[in-house]
């Protein structure tokens, strides 16, 4: 590769992201948001967004799967293996909630995984992983066993839910709402 085309590659892929890191933003706002929009948002103009995603839907391919990357990177961020389950679940909730915007796109179904592999097993590898996690916690004694897997998660979820509509709402910054969040993790969980 020359030292052009491999400066136009960096370009591309800073414009690519920018286009990606925008409409992300912007339709966790506003999910009915335009091409346009995304463009006014990414500031490019609406020909480069299309150059790069000709139709609204390969821009919500596009991020889909970059949400499910994400998701699986902050599972394996959470070293779910590496302590005890009640510790891990609440080292899980902070990775996740540092994913934002791209939560709640997939929360508010303006982006849905839908890979057989990413919704295989009640939601993918993450939840997967999850669940495993869950009754790890309830055989080792540090989650409560009363609650099955299913409502833990669901749980976590709504948490995560609600700690970032706080944020987007301007009633709490992100450290209030991750400190509420994971406090309200650590007393649900207990055994």
């Amino acid at each position: 590769m020359t030292e052009t085309s491999a400066a136009e590659s960096g370009t591309r892929a800073r414009t690519r992201r920018a286009i990606v890191d925008a409409a992300v933003a912007l339709l966790a706002r506003n999910p009915g948001a335009s091409m346009s929009d995304v463009a006014v948002e990414a500031g490019v103009g609406r020909t480069t967004v299309h150059r790069y995603f000709a139709e609204r839907s390969e821009l919500i391919t596009a991020l889909t799967e970059e949400a499910e990357r994400r998701v699986e990177e902050a599972t394996e961020r959470a070293r779910l293996s590496d302590g005890a389950a009640d510790e891990v679940l609440v080292r899980l909730c902070q990775e996740y909630f540092e994913l934002g915007d791209w939560l709640t796109l997939m929360f508010t179904q303006s982006i849905q995984p839908d890979s057989e592999e990413f919704w295989a097993e009640e939601g993918g590898p993450a939840d997967a992983a999850l669940a495993e996690l869950i009754m790890r916690g309830h055989r080792e004694g540090s989650i409560d066993d009363t609650m099955p897997p299913d409502w833990m998660s669901g749980l976590l979820w709504s948490l995560l839910f609600t700690a970032w509509a706080q944020v987007r709402g301007g009633t709490m910054n992100r450290h209030a709402a991750t400190t509420h969040c994971l406090n309200t993790l650590r007393k649900i969980i207990r055994s």
